[in-house]
């Protein structure tokens, strides 16, 4: 079994895809736009749901390393429901160089919350931010093992 963080981004979809992609030198596995569903009063399953802008992102997927996030635009007419919190998505490396270069790339233009340091755990670099979308990251560099 496989469990992958589903992230909305809420009109923002597009820009996230390219900064997350750039930031990480992910892949992109595929992408769908509500453009490209059939009929989206009928594929979306909800009859009160706003048909969004066929530019919109209605599901992405990106791979990361060995990890795999998804992400939508979702419902565009809405933001989030509340804050993000009580997540955080998480990359993991051994090597502190790419450790780092995730942690510049991914929290520019973000806030920092803990900034780059050695811990007990992570001796070549821990950080957390929240990124310019409002998602939560942390950053590990791992003991190799």
């Amino acid at each position: 079994m496989k469990v992958s963080p589903y992230l909305f981004l809420y009109g923002r979809c597009e820009e996230a895809i390219e900064f997350y992609l750039q930031a990480t030198g992910g892949e992109l596995l595929g992408k769908v736009t509500f453009g490209d569903m059939p009929d989206q009063d009928e594929q979306i399953g909800d009859k009160d749901a706003t048909p969004q802008p066929p530019e919109k992102i209605m599901h992405a997927r990106l791979r990361i390393g060995e990890g795999e996030i998804m992400l939508s635009d979702g419902n565009t007419d809405k933001g989030p429901a509340s804050s993000h919190a009580g997540y955080a998505v998480s990359l993991a490396t051994e090597d502190e160089a790419q450790g780092k270069a995730w942690f510049e790339k991914l929290s520019a233009g973000g806030e920092v919350t803990t900034t780059w340091q050695k811990t007990f755990w992570a001796e070549g670099g821990f950080a957390m931010f929240i990124d310019k979308f409002g998602i939560p990251w942390r950053i590990n560099v791992l003991k190799p093992e």
